[in-house]
């Protein structure tokens, strides 16, 4: 699932054309769909909090609150963390973190079918998040000191330190949810011209619904950048006109 970049800016040329107000370059629209992208992701969590607090309805394809998240599922994701001489660092794309999970490695012997045989088990253990002070409190008892089966870890600027019967330094990972990948409309200079290069390109990795709004908000860009308020007046105007639309 993703929206075409060179649709987005073939209906941008396409829009500017129309209206005669003149060109935006590639290298201005990479600048611009890369805001626009990251300007609606960044809404996504703004309106789930919103619509959180309004009571849902029962039907399947119309209620805000499931449709947010099913545009943010499309960034949930997970991998390893990288441990460093005392913390653990999260992926470069990280963006909101979810969870941190320990690998609890454990064994035991087996009796049947072959007694005595080493059975190695491996179960994927959240860490529960505390601050500093929580975790000096707890590890001075034996009753309440984290293992590995009962992890915990603490955050500062440096990264995360994780804690189960001693300090973890292998077998972390995190859920969370990762930036969008930096869009990239390519191109190849042939007589002069600018042409698609789709082998090179990057698309926005936004939900499909969400290309008018790419195209509306990348349209504001360039109005506010050559400062013609006339530009940014029709991207309102169509924002507007899909807004209705919606509500209709």
């Amino acid at each position: 699932m993703a929206v075409s970049v060179d649709t987005v800016y073939q209906r941008v040329l396409a829009i500017l054309n129309k209206e005669q107000r003149g060109y935006v370059t590639p290298q201005e629209f990479n600048l611009f769909a890369n805001q626009a992208q990251l300007d609606i992701f960044e809404q996504y969590f703004y309106d789930i909090n919103q619509f959180g607090r309004i009571p849902g309805n029962d039907t399947e394809f119309s209620d805000m609150l499931n449709l947010l998240n099913e545009k943010i599922n499309l960034f949930e994701t997970n991998a390893a963390m990288t441990y460093g001489l005392t913390h653990w660092s999260t992926p470069a794309n990280l963006y909101r973190l979810g969870t941190i999970v320990y690998d609890n490695i454990t064994t035991s012997k087996s009796l049947y079918p072959v007694p005595n045989t080493v059975v190695t088990t491996t179960t994927q253990v959240e860490a529960e998040r505390i601050n500093y002070n929580e975790f000096l409190y707890i590890n001075q008892s034996d009753y309440t000191k984290p293992t590995n089966s009962r992890p915990v870890f603490v955050a500062s600027n440096l990264g995360y330190q994780v804690y189960g019967d001693a300090p973890l330094i292998t077998g972390v990972r995190c859920n969370y949810i990762r930036k969008p990948a930096k869009v990239q409309w390519a191109y190849q200079m042939v007589f002069g011209e600018a042409l698609y290069d789709a082998t090179q390109s990057v698309n926005f990795e936004l939900h499909p619904s969400e290309e008018t709004e790419l195209v509306i908000k990348v349209l504001e860009f360039a109005g506010l950048v050559v400062k013609d308020i006339g530009l940014y007046q029709i991207a309102n105007q169509i924002e507007g006109q899909t807004n209705q639309q919606e509500k209709a």
